[in-house]
């Protein structure tokens, strides 16, 4: 009433600010715009007496709904806040969905070109030992499964960059902004209780805990850095977590013009690095690892060195139909898809050792250098 009195009399330009601060308070309160016109129209009655000649009363009415229209101001932005996070959590929590059973959907179908595969090479077996016919069958399905495996590759690398994206975009932004509203809240509260502000608290930690989820969730699918700055920083970004994650210590050396690769060889040494030291972390029971990229007279050479236990070294093994190492079977057929080759050295007890040779962009250089030998 005092402040919609002064408003009436003088007008101040003070006014506008302080019913900004009582709808700020009411906000405070828990109150509603109902509520806030409600006791506007009680303080409406008090200050505007019906003695007042109708056009005074008119134009006191008048600045007393501009009164009020700065008074509700804080209700209605708190509720329009509120609204657009909502709009924008279901839309993602839809597209989420969407994309999940889209993602089982190519799962089955890959399962069944797996198993299609798997059918074709045991036929094709067979086939080998009764004509030479059949042997020309054999080389030319499995080039064929060959491509379709490196199609495939391609496909989820590029489905992986574009979910990645997708989250970083949508999710990682409307959680960023439901924080900051909230942050705006707890600044603004200065009479509520202490359960509030901690309810407050709490809320921001379960945001900034699923903003951290999202962005772990994105780096692993398709790390921006690599896209952005290059497979230098992509890569140190990824041995940071690496080493914090299993106590592991890696280091890495590389040469500035492994930037000049195009980006599906900087993609295949950065998913060949991944896939090493996941292997490393799970099977070598090692201390320290080394990551070295090297450029050699026409190719670049990466070496991924573990201080492990080691194992036997038997391409049958490893690489055969039967292999059940299939991180290792996924790194040589990422390296052949750009033209590469891979080798492993290790045996039982030993250091391990994995070699990658891809060929380089630029083939005038001058220098030459020893390729690394199987230990």
């Amino acid at each position: 009433m005092t402040a919609l009195s002064s408003h009436l009399k003088d007008g101040s330009a003070s006014t506008p600010n302080e019913a900004k601060a009582l709808g700020e308070s009411a906000v405070d309160a828990g109150l509603e715009t109902l509520d806030l016109a409600k006791v506007h129209e009680e303080a409406l009655i008090a200050v505007v007496p019906p003695s007042e000649p109708a056009s005074v009363r008119e134009s006191m009415i008048r600045r007393a709904g501009q009164f009020f229209a700065e008074a509700v101001t804080p209700i209605e932005l708190t509720h329009r806040a509120a609204l657009e996070a909502n709009v924008h959590l279901k839309i993602m929590v839809d597209e989420l969905v969407q994309r999940a059973d889209e993602l089982n959907e190519s799962n089955q179908e890959l399962l069944t070109e797996i198993s299609r595969r798997k059918t074709l090479e045991e036929s094709l077996r067979a086939s080998e030992a009764t004509s030479s016919d059949r042997l020309e069958k054999s080389c030319v399905l499995q080039e064929e499964l060959r491509q379709l495996s490196r199609r495939l590759l391609s496909v989820q690398e590029e489905e992986r960059k574009r979910i990645s994206r997708e989250l970083h975009d949508l999710v990682s932004k409307t959680l960023a902004g439901i924080n900051l509203q909230l942050a705006m809240l707890k600044t603004k509260a200065v009479s509520d209780a202490e359960e509030f502000h901690q309810k407050i608290e709490l809320t921001q930690r379960l945001i900034e805990e699923s903003v951290d989820s999202v962005h772990r969730f994105a780096r692993d699918l398709r790390p921006t850095v690599l896209d952005d700055l290059g497979l230098i920083p992509a890569l140190k970004s990824y041995l940071k977590g690496f080493m914090k994650d299993t106590g592991i210590r890696v280091s890495l050396t590389a040469f500035r013009g492994v930037e000049k690769l195009s980006n599906v060889n900087r993609t295949v040494l950065y998913r060949v690095v991944q896939e090493a030291l996941n292997n490393v972390a799970q099977h070598a029971k090692a201390s320290h690892a080394e990551v070295r990229i090297l450029k050699l007279q026409e190719t670049v050479c990466m070496e991924i060195h573990d201080n492990g236990k080691g194992f036997q070294v038997d391409d049958d093994a490893i690489f055969g139909e039967r292999s059940k190492r299939l991180g290792l079977l996924g790194m040589r057929e990422r390296v052949e898809m750009v033209e590469g080759k891979f080798r492993v050295a290790s045996a039982p007890g030993k250091e391990t050792t994995g070699y990658v040779e891809i060929p380089h962009l630029d083939t005038s250089a001058k220098k030459t250098a020893k390729t690394p030998k199987a230990e």
